[in-house]
Order: structure tokens, then sequence, then C-alpha cells
């Protein structure tokens, strides 16, 4: 089933336009749960309530509000919100190429497909085409649900792939860390057997290979339930001790991979 896109725009580098259409890259397959109440199972629902009359408030009565000081509130209208975002609204603006194996993944959020746009083809597969041979990566910007984002542009699996990255001020400091102090730096022996260990669990990416075990887990148990089936709940295991020789683990480890 075709999937529909969720933003129609133009992606804009130097004079080039590129009419392209947004399509989310990944879909959450979380387990989610509803509270219910537990003496006769049904839904609980949260309403709006008015914090001044204490009365419920239907949703045709709220409107978006931002408190500029205690009690003062700024009211907004869905369409002066949308017009903040101005000649941008409908614009991903490139504003550098750069290496794309130089982006740390730290900075990525979330992953979009772009498709070609009405009239686009051709630009379309000349910019895919021009990201593949060079390996770079476009950076720039767009409006979407009414906040900016910085985004990087890339050639994936023969088509563009826009990720919604983070500012360099919402990536935590390392050196913020709440960290004891490190032990004197490991020997030689020590570096050499856990490259030894690292080598020896290589394998290439194949992201078919990992199933979510814990999501399988839940459902398992839900349709247990759902059965009428009694779940017994296994003992929990002890954690394993640090060991107090990391050269005689690393040894056993080794011996383990062979």
């Amino acid at each position: 089933m075709a999937r529909r896109s969720i933003w129609n725009g133009t992606i804009a580098f130097g004079s080039v336009r590129v009419p392209v259409k947004l399509h989310s890259a990944t879909e959450s397959k979380t387990v989610r749960f509803r509270e219910v109440h537990q003496s006769d199972g049904a839904k609980i629902e949260h309403k709006r309530f008015c914090s001044k009359e204490d009365k419920e408030v239907p949703s045709k009565e709220t409107v978006r509000g931002f408190e500029v000081r205690a009690g003062k509130w700024v009211v907004l209208e869905k369409e002066e919100v949308d017009a903040a975002a101005g000649e941008q609204a409908k614009v991903i603006a490139i504003e550098e190429f750069v290496p794309a194996g130089d982006i740390d993944p730290i900075y990525l959020d979330k992953g979009y497909y772009l498709g070609v746009g009405e009239d686009g083809a051709k630009a379309y597969h000349l910019l895919l085409e021009a990201l593949e041979q060079t390996g770079r990566a476009g950076i720039g910007r767009f409006v979407f649900h009414n906040r900016e984002y910085l985004v990087a542009l890339r050639a994936h699996d023969s088509v563009l792939a826009l990720h919604t990255l983070r500012f360099h001020d919402e990536v935590v400091d390392p050196d913020d860390l709440e960290m004891p102090d490190l032990p004197r730096r490991s020997s030689q022996r020590e570096v050499k057997m856990a490259g030894r260990l690292v080598e020896s669990l290589h394998a290439d990416f194949a992201p078919r290979r990992y199933k979510d075990a814990y999501r399988k887990a839940v459902l398992e148990l839900i349709e247990s339930k759902a059965k009428g089936r009694k779940v017994e709940l296994p003992e929990p295991e002890e954690p394993e001790e640090q060991p107090d020789d990391l050269a005689a683990a690393l040894e056993a480890s080794l011996a383990g991979s062979r």
C-alpha cells in the first residue's frame, strides 16, 4: 500500500529547486497500554478542565496560549503560528554540503524519506546522483509542525533521506556527566586482547538480523492472559559481578569466541 506524504514542499540550493514529498521513514512497534479501571475494566478518560471555573471544557473552546509572565497569557491562532514561518514554510533550504560521514550519530533525531514532487523527477534524480557520487550530505533547515528543524539530506537506497538534527546546544556535553575518575591506563596486553575480542565478534551490519525480543515476550504474555492461562513469572536473575581480573575475563571471552 502506497504511503501518503505528510508534507509537500521544495528543496532549495543555489538557484535549483526540487519539488519533494515528505514521508515517515520509521514507525513505532512499541506495545502501547491504556489506563483501565481495575474493578470493571473500563477505559480511563482524561478530560480538559478549566482551572479557574473547575469545569470540563470542550475542545472547540480551547486555544493555543503562551505564558509571558505568571497568569498572563498570549493567545495565538493557528494561522498566526503557521504564518511565522514566512516564505520558508514550504522550503527545505540547504545551506552547505558536508561529508556525510562527518555527521556524528548523536545529532540524528528522526528519519524521513523524500519522494518525487510534481514535475520534479529530473531535478530529484540529479540531486540524488550528485549526493551518491560525492558522498556528501546537505545541511539546511525547514519548518515542520510549528518549529524549525536543522536537517541533513543524503542519498539512501536510491532515494533521498532527510534526518532532523539536534542543535549543538541540545546535546549534553560529556564533561557535564557525573563520572568517577578513570583508573590508570590499560596495559598494552589488555588493549590487544580487547581488540582481538572485538575483531572476533566482527560482522557486517544487517538490520534484519535484530529482532525486538522484549516486544515479542510482552505480546506472548498478553496472549496467554487473554486465553485465561496462569502466568508463571521467572525468578529475577542476579546481576553478574564485575571480574576482579580483567585480563583473565578477556582471556575467557576470547576462548569462548573461538
